[in-house]
């Protein structure tokens, strides 16, 4: 007997599953995706170029809210969740509408998904969205290259676009940028990267990608995102802790597995976060994860002129991700407006139009600050809007890239920077060229 899908997704760990669980498989027929978390991602076909001879037409892709009347339509034996940084009991209430409606409900476990590299992997994954994973990753990169290694990151997926444009995409220069029509998300995460002469893989076809990966490293780094798993089996997976949300280690899909699988568990933030918050989090690493190897780290927030934020009535953009899914109702631009003496922090939120008003009404947690939303030309022009709109003396900006490149702004703006810091030893360094030579991972 065939079994009917759905895979409920939210473009990346969906396409993933489907290709390395589902796609060559006589045993299933995936009938459809469901989107969720990105905004207008679903209506798009997964094409018949990707989902290889059992899928001629391809498989559509519908909104989530779809999920109920797509498994009575097709008489579906089988829903897969497939997508991260849910709250266990969200995915519960997913599981129980699923089975309500006669299907099964299954969680893919994550060595299944994991494909073998030829060369050795370095995995910084974490337990929440806005951990610190992006500063984290460039901090391994320098410890590598300072050991001689080649160095090629691998970039968890974000195609919100074209899928048979972004099958396999590489990024070595900024008009990479311009070339695969890049999300203000996307540019976050491969800027910095790029700024530093590392080549960035991503796209749909994470076997593919690896494969060229492969050809110009000997060592691949895994950029995770979200909370989500490797897509790579790793040699050392190296997991993110927050303490500012200490208990969420428990409470995630699936940052609690990342938890669980840890070789070197980094608590970060602990200069901002209390003492008793960083204990919570140790103690839990203790106790779910004792083979783990703890470090303490810091994100300090950098600023290369703070005395033009003094006595100044300031504008907080944020990382968008961060606030959004992640959860924070603040991050590192609210920190450093509030460290560098702002005379007031200008709330945008009565000045949000489109979608930017559309997401604060989503996620009714996020605080005075706006999430840097650009996931379409629709999105990053309510964006522009937004930031014109509000009467301040100066926009901080804490997102990872130069955003005055994308939208074009009507008062001074300054940029938030933050990298990964050690805070006391055991330093990384020293713990993860350790354990690489303790796995002969190290060359």
């Amino acid at each position: 007997m065939v079994e009917k899908v759905i895979i409920m997704g939210a473009a990346g760990r969906d396409f993933h599953n489907f290709n390395v669980y589902f796609r060559d498989n006589d045993r299933y027929r995936v009938v459809a995706f469901t989107a969720a978390q990105i905004p207008k991602i679903e209506g798009r076909l997964y094409p018949p170029e990707l989902a290889g001879k059992l899928y001629p037409e391809g498989v559509p892709i519908y909104p989530e809210k779809d999920l109920a009347r797509l498994i009575r339509e097709h008489q579906v034996d089988l829903v897969a969740f497939s997508y991260s940084d849910v709250p266990h009991v969200e995915v519960m209430h997913k599981a129980s509408l699923a089975m309500a409606k006669g299907a099964d409900f299954i969680l893919i476990g994550a060595p299944y998904t994991m494909l073998k590299a030829r060369k050795p992997v370095v995995a910084v994954c974490a337990v929440r969205t806005g951990c610190g994973k992006s500063q984290t990753t460039r901090k391994v990169c320098h410890i590598l290259r300072e050991q001689g290694k080649k160095v090629v990151v691998v970039r968890h997926p974000m195609p919100y676009g074209d899928l048979r444009t972004q099958v396999v995409q590489r990024f070595s220069a900024y008009e990479d940028f311009e070339k695969h029509r890049c999300t203000i998300e996307e540019r976050e995460e491969y800027e910095p990267l790029v700024d530093l002469g590392i080549v960035v893989y991503a796209g749909v076809d994470y076997g593919r990608i690896l494969e060229a990966a492969e050809k110009e490293a000997n060592i691949i780094v895994w950029d995770g995102g979200n909370n989500d798993t490797p897509f790579y089996r790793p040699d050392i997976l190296i997991v993110l802790f927050d303490p500012h949300r200490a208990g969420h280690e428990l409470l995630y899909y699936p940052g609690e597995t990342n938890m669980l699988m840890a070789d070197i568990a980094i608590i970060n933030k602990v200069d901002t976060a209390s003492l008793a918050q960083v204990e919570q989090v140790r103690k839990n690493i203790e106790r779910y994860a004792p083979k783990a190897r703890v470090v303490l780290a810091k994100s300090p927030a950098i600023v290369s002129q703070p005395e033009q934020i003094k006595r100044k009535r300031i504008m907080v953009v944020e990382d968008g991700p961060t606030l959004t899914h992640g959860g924070m109702p603040y991050g590192a631009g609210l920190i450093a407006a509030r460290q560098y003496g702002a005379s007031e922090v200008v709330d945008p939120r009565p000045s949000a139009v489109g979608t930017i008003k559309d997401t604060y009404l989503l996620y009714p947690h996020v605080g005075p600050v706006l999430p840097a939303m650009g996931y379409s030309d629709e999105q990053i022009s309510d964006l522009e809007d937004t930031i014109n709109g509000v009467d301040c003396d100066l926009v901080l900006f804490a997102t990872p890239i130069h955003l005055t490149r994308i939208v074009t702004i009507d008062k001074p703006a300054m940029r938030v920077r933050y990298e990964y810091q050690d805070y006391e030893q055991p330093f990384l360094e020293k713990v993860l060229l350790e354990r690489l030579a303790m796995r002969g991972a190290d060359g």
